[in-house]
């Protein structure tokens, strides 16, 4: 099935072309249910390393496995890549490279603001909804997603959240989605399953069963962002080597893990995939944030083709939105008094 997402800046419904697709399709069908032995191997850390490496560093055509040619090959914009073209040698290098984000991802200065943690395509929902979204068993689960020991499980009970994929061709630093204090961060160990659509609605709870990160980030705090507890996750996925914690305040520079006590500041880079396919989730305490109005209204397109919709029987659309760009802001009170939208629909000024 063709799978579909909207982009933000424009409004223009793309086709997705997913890596890997069939051989996503044949693992998370077939496999699974007739190999678990074989199905469990292949979605080791061991295997998703050596894909990646093969992905990553060999397929490549010859006449494309450096500099400019490459970047393109992969469908990156050089022009907003911190080091010249030339420089790129490997899919890999490319995959980790740094852009001038100060430049080309501008972020609304309003520290009431909820920034995107990465260039990545938007889910958005409520657990005071549906406190598991179904589809067969469990398709996501905030209190497995937080680990079964975690005491910050009943602290997002009936809160929102916001699910960001990430494709391969993606920038892939993560950065902070709002300033306050790192109450807790702990990694807990897991598989390496695709973050593909089709794996997601035919696994349940695949995020919880992934490796991942958990930052809980304390917002009310002197200079924080007010609005309460905010728990971003990083979860890995197929073709993912590590989570590399590489917290910097200014630009990439004296890069450091986050640790528990440590303030952070919305926009900063915080982490590094390396490299594949990955997902980050934020979640939100009850009534804190609302969501931008065109991520809500891009949610329910009927229009748009979508395997997630397809998979739970409503209109369940991404947005792909860029890192540090406004996703939602504090819940007011009451409403603004002339009813325009509680927050932009896009950063100010236009990337490259």
């Amino acid at each position: 099935m063709e799978h579909q997402y909207i982009v933000r800046e424009t409004g223009e419904i793309v086709s997705e072309r997913l890596l890997a697709d069939r051989a996503v399709e044949l693992l998370y069908s077939r496999v699974r249910e007739q190999a678990p032995g074989l199905f469990r191997a292949l979605t080791s850390a061991r295997m998703s390393s050596l894909l990646g490496f093969a992905h990553f560093d060999l397929n490549l055509p010859r006449k494309d496995r450096q500099g400019r040619r490459l970047l393109e090959h992969l469908g990156v914009n050089w022009l907003e890549c911190l080091a010249p073209h030339h420089s790129f040698l490997t899919a890999r290098q490319v995959f980790e490279r740094k852009i001038r984000y100060w430049d080309c991802r501008p972020m609304d200065p309003n520290p009431e603001a909820v920034a995107a943690p990465a260039d990545a395509k938007v889910l958005i929902g409520s657990l005071a909804d549906t406190p598991e979204l179904f589809i067969k068993e469990k398709f996501f689960s905030a209190r497995e997603l937080l680990g079964q020991d975690s005491p910050w499980r009943d602290a997002f009970a009936g809160g929102d959240f916001a699910v960001f994929r990430l494709t391969p061709d993606k920038y892939h630093y993560n950065h902070v989605p709002v300033s306050g204090e790192v109450a807790d961060i702990y990694a807990i160990d897991g598989q390496h399953h695709s973050c593909n659509p089709s794996a997601q609605i035919a696994l349940a709870s695949l995020h919880a069963k992934n490796q991942r990160v958990v930052t809980v980030i304390d917002t009310e705090v002197a200079g924080g962002s007010r609005i309460g507890l905010v728990a971003m996750i990083e979860v890995v996925a197929l073709m993912i080597g590590d989570i590399v914690q590489c917290y910097s305040e200014v630009r990439y520079d004296d890069p450091r893990p986050a640790v528990k006590g440590m303030r952070i500041a919305k926009g900063s880079p915080k982490s590094l995939y390396r490299p594949g396919s990955s997902t980050d989730i934020l979640l939100f305490q009850p009534g804190a944030v609302v969501f931008c109005e065109d991520l809500r209204c891009n949610l329910g397109r009927a229009d748009v083709r979508s395997r997630f919709s397809a998979g739970l029987g409503r209109p369940l659309v991404e947005t792909d939105v860029r890192v540090r760009s406004t996703i939602a802001v504090k819940r007011q009170p009451t409403p603004p008094v002339d009813g325009a939208s509680p927050c932009s629909l896009h950063s100010p000024g236009e990337a490259l």
